[in-house]
């Protein structure tokens, strides 16, 4: 069968990897394709490296195999991009940042490595916000630059996992990783009409899905985790069975599914943003879906004192805990700081070093913490919950701020508020409480701008949370390719 480039950019993982493993398409042709629609799309500032030799050759490995020993591949010669804080041997793991700017690791992120054992290929290291520490993926470093929305080149894509989204919705690759502090897969996803997904973190222990210990840059380890970026729900169930060794979804039917709508998280919104919300949740009742108001009046306040406390004061440990273990070039929080070159992520890195939450990190972490989570857990047993709905963020893109750090965004002509602050409101509390997360695309707005909405389950739902994610994507549909 012979694929014209359209054809190829246009398939999904799950349907590239069905296509390699049958021998209908060749690995080398496909990753031949990809580098040349990376090259090709430079100025988005997706990628920071391309690994073009080690692609080629191991999609020539792919290629070389029996029939047999390639369907045995679940990702066989599944190209993808790991963004430039996760540990990948012999490429760039930068952060985004010039103090690590060059360093090569000498061992790859545990997720990574799964997805490599099961036939994935790495196309390259995808752009980042630096050092993960906001939400535009606007990097001042000279080797990295501000990524830029395939949907408009003058928005921002998210963060800080921009870089990922803005290649998988530019149809430079199918899927990628990311990381998530904060939001930082599902932000990104929501900007740039695909999908992103945070594991469960819990507590730590054995409700952590992914472990990658000291294999990833890190900020805080009680919020951290990797997660799967990709076109669609599917593709990221694929991509999470692998890392984790689940089994296939359950069934799920959207008839007498009850899914629970938190009033601080559909409240303020941007009203184009509102409207195509608004327009799924019909189309969603339509279908059988029950939805269930629910106050949640305690999230917001909890967070607050929540979030940041944990963030800043773990990174004062788990930063130079991950230098000190790579062997990177510096090693310690204020050699990262002094070669900054994002005024915002500068500013965050003041606040480790002065160290402000002292007096606060434990009991932000032992008592408000596990009041958070039980808040949570309450809320999904009271009202008999499947999952909660809202929209992943408040507003679509905005404008790139070349000075990286000053920007504040006016919501329907309110007065300005904090960027960051604005776009993390709706991802953070679930991040803080450790449960699953997950963002797919609602549709566009009037002005042709991706919008997300998110799927919170409780923890340990993942599965089952990426199976109505799934139901919910066969119903809504996927949004047009940017024109590029």
């Amino acid at each position: 069968m012979t694929w014209t480039v359209d054809e190829q950019l246009a398939l999904t993982a799950t349907e590239a990897v069905a296509a390699i493993q049958t021998g209908r398409l060749k690995a080398t042709d496909y990753v031949a394709t990809l580098l040349a629609r990376a090259a090709a799309l430079q100025t988005l500032n997706a990628l920071t490296a391309l690994n073009m030799e080690g692609a080629l050759a191991a999609a020539r490995h792919i290629d070389s195999l029996s029939a047999q020993a390639r369907a045995a591949l679940p990702l066989a010669g599944l190209p993808v991009v790991i963004k430039d804080n996760i540990n990948t041997t012999g490429l760039l793991t930068s952060a985004g940042t010039p103090a690590l700017d060059g360093f090569v690791p000498d061992n790859n992120a545990p997720s990574v490595q799964r997805l490599l054992d099961a036939g994935a290929i790495v196309l390259g290291k995808a752009n980042m916000h630096e050092l993960a520490f906001g939400i535009t993926s606007t990097n001042l470093a000279p080797h990295a630059g501000a990524v830029r929305n395939p949907y408009d080149p003058g928005l921002i894509p998210g963060g800080s996992s921009g870089g990922t989204a803005a290649a998988i919705a530019a149809r430079i690759t199918p899927a990628g990783l990311g990381t998530d502090t904060g939001g930082s897969t599902r932000i990104p996803a929501a900007l740039t009409g695909i999908a992103g997904f945070r594991p469960s973190v819990g507590d730590g222990g054995a409700e952590r899905r992914y472990h990658d210990p000291n294999a990833v840059v890190p900020i805080s380890h009680t919020r951290d985790t990797v997660g799967p970026m990709a076109r669609t729900v599917a593709d990221l169930a694929l991509l999470d069975g692998v890392i984790t060794g689940d089994g296939p979804l359950p069934q799920v039917t959207l008839t007498g599914l009850r899914i629970g709508l938190p009033a601080p998280l559909w409240d303020d919104l941007e009203y184009a943003l509102e409207d195509v919300a608004r327009a799924a949740l019909k189309q969603l009742e339509a279908a059988g879906v029950t939805f269930v108001p629910v106050a949640m009046d305690q999230l917001l306040d909890l967070n607050a004192q929540v979030g940041s406390a944990i963030a800043i004061y773990e990174a004062r440990e788990d930063v130079p805990a991950w230098l000190v273990a790579n062997n990177a070039p510096v090693k310690t929080v204020a050699e990262v700081a002094a070669r900054i070159a994002s005024p915002d992520v500068r500013d965050a890195y003041d606040a480790i070093l002065a160290n402000p939450f002292a007096n606060q990190y434990q009991t932000a972490l032992t008592v408000l913490r596990p009041q958070l989570q039980q808040h949570y857990a309450d809320t999904f047993a009271v009202h008999q919950l499947d999952a909660l709905l809202f929209p992943t963020t408040r507003l679509c893109a905005v404008p790139i701020d070349p000075l990286a750090g000053s920007s504040t965004v006016s919501i329907n002509g309110a007065a300005p508020i904090n960027e960051m602050n604005a776009f993390l409101r709706n991802t953070d509390p679930a991040s803080n409480a450790g449960i699953p997360g997950l963002s797919l695309p609602a549709g566009l707005s009037a002005e042709g701008l991706p919008v997300g909405l998110e799927l919170d389950g409780p923890r340990g739902s993942d599965r089952r949370l990426l199976a109505i994610g799934v139901a919910f994507e066969q119903l809504l549909g996927a949004l047009p390719a940017p024109t590029l």
